[in-house]
């Protein structure tokens, strides 16, 4: 029995043994096999560099249209949507007090004038009387006393009826005031147009004490709009005055509207530590399809390449496993030698501005060269990348220089690389890490836009 058992116990710690050397060897041999990576053949096509923001749509001149006098809207003879032209009638104001008004201004300067009228008698009589104080003042039959209390009186009758004129002349003046509040209760409208909104209603009181209450608003002409976009002070260095814009809105997902920049707004709008700038955009309406306070898409091109060789964005990224970051081809190539600089690139790619086709760069240092290709907008800057193509099942450096991209593409403007290559995106099993590794390195280095 005991034998038995003891012939068990070493069958079980054999089996054991054999099937931990299974597992040894299963896992030795995957961590020796040559990963399996995901490709794209190099290829030549289009690449279009975009700014992409959003922004709404107003009218190019809308006007408030408010009331300047205090009072019940008696009636509303326009509403939403109502065409107006210039001079209509639009809203009336009940005008009982100031008809009351009018006819209290008229009653004052009615009463001004008789009081002007009274006082130049008395004037005339007065002037009179001193004139003949002083003829009976020279016969020396009166004394120089009541001459000259004669006089006094004459020149004080006369300052009566300068005043009495100030007077009448205020009651006009009220007059003419008390005439405009009354046709300020019709409420004109100042402009051709649409009214696109109504602020109140039939009954309704409005006060006019500190500021005019708007009652309509009126768009001047929706046959020609705007676009008040918000771009990025990042990208607003890329936008130019008088180029070609596309958009959509909601309301019509699949027709492109088309427009181009009118201005370019210096005026900076930060909101949260975030500065935007203004691109005004001019949009033509003939068929009223776009309203006010539509949300817009707006997508503007800001440079384009026609046949050019491009590799996608991932393969800029990629790492083969082992290389370290910043390492990666030769130094030397395709446009001279010269230090890497510092945190340069994601994944061995090294990153520096180009001092120019061939030239040098022993001190490493980075520069802007003007590329001389391109369709529209400025030249790109020419950066300088690492890519691997796969050959014979072995990733292989490719030093490049990159140009332009839309985001999923990138134009290749010179380096090693050839058409028709399989340049490498990444690994089976681990394109989504290797992607997320790459791009977190990336930032570190220069925008390619």
């Amino acid at each position: 029995m005991l034998k038995h058992l003891s012939r068990a116990r070493l069958i079980w710690i054999v089996a054991t043994l054999v099937l931990a050397a299974l597992i040894l060897y299963r896992c030795t041999a995957g961590g020796d096999a040559d990963p399996e990576y995901q490709t794209t053949q190099v290829e030549r096509g289009n690449v279009v560099s975009k700014v992409s923001t959003s922004g709404s749509l107003q009218a190019v001149v809308t006007v408030d249209v408010g009331s300047q006098v205090s009072g019940r809207i008696l009636d509303l003879f326009a509403d939403f949507n109502s065409p107006v032209k210039k001079g209509e009638l639009i809203a009336k104001i009940d005008p009982a007090l100031f008809d009351a008004a009018v006819v209290q201004a008229q009653a004052n300067v009615q009463a001004a004038k008789a009081n002007v009228t009274r006082l130049t008698v008395t004037a005339e009589d007065a002037e009179r009387q001193a004139k003949r104080a002083e003829d009976v003042y020279q016969q020396r039959l009166i004394s120089e006393t009541e001459r000259d209390n004669a006089v006094a009186t004459a020149r004080a009758a006369r300052a009566s009826v300068d005043q009495a004129n100030g007077q009448l002349a205020q009651s006009r003046a009220q007059l003419d005031q008390a005439r405009t509040n009354l046709r300020y209760t019709d409420i004109l409208s100042p402009t051709d147009g649409v009214v696109i909104s109504r602020a109140v209603n039939k009954g309704q009181t409005v006060a006019a004490s500190l500021q005019a209450p708007v009652i309509f608003t009126i768009a001047q002409d929706l046959r020609a709009m705007e676009v008040h976009t918000n771009v990025a002070e990042s990208d607003i260095g890329r936008l130019k005055k008088d180029m070609r814009v596309t958009f959509t809105v909601d309301a019509y997902p699949g027709e492109p509207f088309r427009g181009s920049i009118r201005d370019i707004r210096n005026a900076p709008q930060v909101v949260q530590n975030v500065v935007t700038y203004d691109a005004v955009i001019d949009v033509a309406n003939p068929e009223l399809k776009l309203k006010p306070g539509m949300t817009a898409t707006v997508s503007v091109v800001t440079d384009r390449r026609r046949d050019v060789l491009s590799v996608p964005n991932a393969a800029l990224r990629f790492r083969p496993e082992g290389v370290p970051p910043g390492g990666g081809a030769a130094t030397g190539a395709a446009g001279g030698g010269g230090q890497r600089p510092a945190g340069a690139g994601a994944g061995g790619q090294r990153e520096r501005w180009q001092g120019g086709q061939g030239g040098g760069e022993g001190n490493g240092s980075w520069r802007q060269n003007r590329d001389a290709g391109g369709d529209e907008g400025g030249p790109p800057p020419v950066i300088k990348r690492t890519v691997y193509v796969l050959v014979e099942g072995k990733p292989v450096a490719r030093d490049v220089t990159t140009g332009i991209t839309d985001g999923r593409v990138t134009e290749i403007t010179g380096g090693d690389l050839k058409e028709g290559e399989m340049v490498i995106t990444g690994t089976v099993g681990q394109q989504g890490q290797q992607g997320q590794r790459g791009g977190g390195q990336g930032q570190r280095g220069p925008r390619i836009l």
